[in-house]
């Protein structure tokens, strides 16, 4: 009798398979009766269906252009929002497939990603690292969560070693020869290790406090966030909009910053107004704006997110997805999450 391949080998083995380009036919994932159904819920279902309908079958990843690692960890997390885990849910399965390819992607040195194909591969690692920290917590199969608990550590290691002098992070590590800077890059990184610290994976509080203390130096007298702190020019609605749901994350809503922030925020986004475009991607910008104000009090959030969430709903497609700048992948995954919020399944965005 033949001995039963492990996961953790059948991973080894996915690890060598060629690419296959995503958006292959798979059946479509059911709908899920989430507990909290509401207007949107269809468009969400829809969205879930496309999403999930698009992951190639064989290796698990969802691409656009050069990004498979980030696109696939932006995607699982959205499946993740609706209530569906590695082991239950209408889109299990999805999720365990995308968990599978980023587990491949994980390097000896703990980058989940390819410095090779990815110029920028430190999104893709921050958006990994949140997205297996959120998933390790539901993971039954103790041998997947020793690997899951493996890749992670690995995974904080390298973020803490990739933090430049100035305490934030750049498109590549500063250790690979470029000590720059950039806020975006930061907010991920910094969402990445809170989500794993509090799925139990050990993180240094001096790099959390250093990256705090980045987004300070970056904040400038309108209350906006600059675009990094050596090349700092106009603040930045969609950088200053992902530090609050960063510092919101350390959980830091009381500091003397946190007030010139968040009305630089609320003067420049609660309009919904497509000025958010400019230096940002206007779902970017939204998907850490929506996190913010979910953190306010409801008669503020209310508001607001029917707001959001119509405009969201409306530029829908026949076929459930939403398109943009990056790509479809990209735009309805952010979207998807921002939907999903109120269901409240995922311990990084909880109130």
């Amino acid at each position: 009798m033949p001995r039963p391949v492990s996961r953790r080998a059948a991973l080894r083995s996915l690890a060598t398979l060629p690419a296959v380009v995503a958006g292959l036919s798979v059946r479509p994932a059911p709908l899920f009766a989430a507990p909290q159904r509401n207007r949107w819920a269809n468009a969400v279902d829809r969205g879930l269906q496309w999403v999930a309908r698009t992951q190639s079958p064989i290796r698990g990843n969802w691409t656009a252009g050069n990004y498979p690692t980030a696109m696939t960890a932006l995607a699982g997390t959205a499946l993740l929002c609706s209530g569906s885990t590695t082991t239950q849910g209408p889109y299990a399965q999805n999720i365990r497939r995308a968990v599978d390819y980023l587990l491949t992607k994980s390097r000896s040195n703990g980058l989940i990603g390819d410095p090779h194909t990815d110029n920028r591969y430190t999104y893709g690692h921050g958006f990994s690292m949140l997205f297996l920290s959120q998933v390790l917590g539901e993971e039954q199969d103790e041998e997947m969560r020793q690997l899951l608990i493996e890749v992670l550590t690995k995974a904080v290691e390298f973020t803490c070693w990739a933090q430049t002098t100035s305490g934030g992070w750049g498109y590549v590590s500063a250790k690979d020869g470029n000590d720059f800077d950039e806020g975006s890059t930061t907010i991920t990184q910094v969402q990445g290790l809170r989500g794993c610290r509090n799925a139990g994976i050990p993180v240094p509080a001096e790099v959390i406090e250093r990256a705090k203390n980045y987004i300070y130096i970056c904040k400038n007298p309108d209350g906006g966030i600059s675009y990094s702190s050596t090349n700092r020019g106009s603040s930045r609605p969609a950088i200053t909009a992902a530090a609050l749901a960063c510092l919101y994350n350390a959980g830091d809503y009381s500091s003397e910053h946190i007030p010139d922030m968040l009305e630089y925020s609320r003067r420049t986004l609660h309009r919904l107004s497509d000025d958010a475009r400019m230096y940002g991607h206007w779902h970017y910008t939204y998907l850490y704006y929506s996190q913010v104000i979910y953190r306010q009090p409801r008669d503020e959030w209310e508001p607001f997110r029917d707001r959001l969430y119509e405009r969201i709903v409306s530029e829908q497609n026949d076929q459930g997805y939403w398109t943009g700048t990056v790509g479809p992948i990209y735009v309805t995954s952010l979207n998807l999450i921002m939907l999903q919020l109120d269901q409240g399944y995922l311990p990084i965005f909880e109130r």
